[in-house]
């Protein structure tokens, strides 16, 4: 029996019975379309390490049975199993035994790397982040970029995305406006949601940019009590007084408009956002009360729109990526600017009293320094003419039943010495905590992040770094080593196609920054040679210049060949079966029948998919199918995964690379995982023809085929394992000589 469509003639699934005629091979059968048709060839399998094969005679009995591609994968993470393994389990001679496999057999190999990634963010299990964790993430990808490059040659190296979980229903990507919604179509119309109130009470994480720690999730419907802010109900005009909050010289002339923000004085506030000087909430003189009024979802992304446009008028450009402001983070800021603006009260309000006491313990110390010098002065017989009488404090009502006691004037004054020592101790140690409270408050607001934009800050650099191990370990440059980011999950970021392709851009360019500039943030020290600390902060300040090491990944090279050497190391894997699983969130539109609804749900999907394949983003294809709920890995047909329109649009754009089934079902509910691979090629239209004792050219049923073991339907056509012939004289990875 042979699989044609160009397959390799002394392929071990070969049957040797009847010599064959090598020109009946490559035929495509009449009537097929040849749009979508993928031949034997084309198609190769998963092979999970410790789950579908144990060893290296597990990846080459895939072989025999005729997988002519195969991807190794990689369950472990960090440390492996037994029944989760990891590239470091295998050792140089079950290396060279694969890359013997592969030159004897014509078969291309590809890998994945550990299943336990889920992006370069770094997250552990409490939904924090950490650098560490990232670079820890990153070393997992880098060893299974080394596994691919002692395989021999080039070729994917799959990493699961799925950054972070964000609502479904608030996927905004457009850097500028903010205000591409990727849930909604053209008119507006929501089309998935986890959850039927998730439009209304979506959760946003919220993350410390310094620590990377997560800090609080945002829920829509909670809401915020906000100060309503002293606005100029209509346009009028004042000269300026000294110290103007409008920073006019004194006797300039102030225009204002109706909406600017004013003082109490209704003197116009340029600087809204300074903590001291900026905006003050409405005062009410009839209840003698701060106007603060509760706050909704929606009032925090207008205060965005508006703190952004400030922003860009102040700065006079318009704002990256990590400058601006968000509704879920504006929403938080509420919550500390409160907090910050009660601290700073506190700290006023403890620091009044301070230059009392100070001048007081002046006076005192005066007066003691002339008690003492009349004490010296006065005999001791007469020195009772000084003593003053002083009443006790603190006993209210009772202390006129309490004869005041005499005292020197000394005793007196040391007395209250220490008491406004300890009244002066009071000031500065709670007015300098809540004023410090204050600082690190507002702080924390600066630094409140989007998860998004700790990817784009530090988890872009793991995938462009690995990339960049990737180019350095390719050894044929038309054949390069690929990191091929997956769509993982719908509920996680990267799950849709349109962001996973914003985090490959943004890769991309953190690449060819790593290979075009010669000094980068590279993190060796934060005090480099020769720099005080003062001129740090100035550095820091300035845009973190200071930290700017020599960078070991400069080539030198033009920025345009660095975005090429970028775009061929970075794609994308598309994962079918992980794309299906938005139909589980899928809103039907109730005006359009059930078939109008699949159609327009399909139309969706392959959108995105064609708008990856124009850019020629994909690098890779992992083929499973399911009905839409859960990654169950269905062989392709088996479910109702549009896999054969993926395929008519990746070979319209000219996909070449990988494809690989993923059929893990077939394990457990038929006879192996291999029959998954079977259905896949009958699914797709690979033709079989006999050369055995039927003679060429006899067409064979994929039944007899797939089920043609140990007595199921017909003896087998061809034999492997101890009924093979003799295994004497074979190398080490059992690979037969001729």
């Amino acid at each position: 029996m042979q699989f044609t469509d160009g397959y390799y003639g002394h392929h071990p699934m070969v049957d040797y019975f009847n010599s064959m005629d090598s020109g009946a091979y490559g035929q495509a059968p009449a009537g097929k379309d040849t749009d979508v048709e993928l031949g034997i060839q084309d198609i190769g399998m998963s092979v999970p390490m410790g789950i579908a094969a144990q060893n290296v005679a597990g990846i080459y009995s895939k072989i025999r049975m005729g997988a002519g591609k195969l991807e190794i994968q990689f369950p472990g993470y960090r440390t492996g199993q037994r029944q989760s393994q990891t590239p470091g389990m295998f050792g140089e001679d079950q290396r060279q035994a694969m890359r013997e496999m592969q030159m004897a057999n014509e078969v291309r190999v590809t890998t994945h790397s550990s299943f336990g990634i889920m992006g370069m963010m770094g997250r552990d299990e409490r939904g924090n982040f950490s650098s560490t964790g990232a670079y820890g993430d990153m070393q997992e990808l880098q060893r299974a970029i080394d596994f691919q490059a002692d395989m021999g040659g080039g070729g994917s190296v799959v990493v699961h995305s799925g950054e972070f979980e964000r609502p479904m229903t608030d996927m905004h990507l457009d850097d500028e406006t903010h205000q591409l919604n990727l849930a909604r179509d053209p008119s507006g119309r929501l089309m998935v949601r986890q959850y039927h109130v998730q439009e209304f009470d979506a959760q946003f994480d919220l993350m410390d940019s310094r620590t990377s720690q997560k800090m609080e999730t945002v829920q829509k419907d909670r809401l915020v009590a906000y100060p309503v802010w002293n606005k100029a109900k209509k346009d009028y005009s004042y000269i300026a007084s000294p110290n103007d909050p409008s920073e006019q010289p004194e006797g300039t002339k102030v225009s204002v408009k109706e909406g600017d923000y004013v003082d109490y004085q209704n003197r116009k506030i340029t600087d809204p956002e300074d903590p001291l000087k900026g905006k003050v909430p409405e005062y009410d003189p009839k209840t003698g009360r701060f106007n603060i009024q509760k706050r909704h979802f929606d009032y925090f992304k207008e205060a965005a729109e508006e703190y952004n446009e400030y922003k860009r008028k102040k700065d006079g450009k318009e704002l990256n990526f990590s400058d601006k402001v968000y509704p879920e983070e504006m929403f938080l800021r509420a919550t500390l600017e409160t907090q910050e603006g009660h601290s700073r009260g506190w700290a006023l309000q403890y620091g009044l009293q301070t230059q009392t006491h100070i001048d007081a313990l002046n006076s005192i110390d005066k007066a003691i320094k002339y008690y003492k010098k009349l004490d010296a002065s006065i005999p001791e017989e007469e020195k009772w003419k000084i003593l003053k009488q002083e009443s006790s404090s603190g006993l209210g009502r009772a202390i006129a039943l309490i004869p005041p006691e005499t005292k020197h004037p000394l005793k007196i004054l040391e007395e209250a010495r220490v008491d406004t020592e300890r009244n002066l101790e009071f000031a500065r140690q709670a007015s300098a905590a809540q004023e410090q409270q204050a600082l690190d408050t507002h702080e924390t607001k600066e630094n409140l992040i989007t998860p998004i934009k700790r990817l784009e800050q530090h988890g872009v650099r793991m995938y462009a770094e690995a990339a960049i191990h990737a180019m350095q370990k390719t050894k044929d440059p038309n054949a390069p080593i690929v990191v091929a980011i997956e769509n993982l999950f719908p509920e996680r970021f990267g799950g849709h196609l349109e962001e996973l392709k914003w985090v490959v851009k943004k890769s991309r360019e953190r690449m060819v920054e790593f290979l075009t500039e010669p000094k980068i943030q590279l993190g060796v020290s934060r005090m480099p040679v020769g720099m005080t600390e003062e001129k740090l902060n100035e550095a820091l300040t300035a845009g973190k210049t200071g930290m700017l090491q020599e960078n070991p990944y400069y080539l030198g090279v033009s920025e345009e060949e660095a975005e090429k050497i970028a775009a061929k190391h970075i794609k994308i894997t598309l994962d079918t079966g992980h794309l299906n699983m938005w139909r589980k969130y899928w809103q039907e539109d109730p005006k359009l029948s059930k078939e109008k609804n699949e159609e327009t749900y399909k139309k969706w999907i392959l959108g995105q998919v064609e708008s990856l394949a124009k850019e020629n983003m994909i690098g890779n294809v992992h083929m499973a199918d399911n009905f839409g709920y859960q990654d169950d890995h269905l062989a392709p047909g088996q479910g109702n995964s549009p896999i054969k329109e993926v395929v008519a649009i990746l070979k319209k754009h000219g996909y070449d690379k990988a494809y690989t089934v993923e059929p893990g079902a077939d394990a457990s509910t038929d006879l192996s995982d291999f029959h998954g691979l079977m259905k896949t090629w009958k699914h797709f239209g690979a033709p079989i023809y006999g050369v055995g004792m039927g003679g060429p050219q006899v067409p064979q049923n994929w039944s007899d085929v797939q089920y043609s073991y140990f007595g199921q339907n017909q003896p087998p056509h061809y034999i492997f394992g101890p009924y093979a012939p003799s295994n004497d004289w074979t190398m080490w990875s059992a690979v037969p000589l001729e």
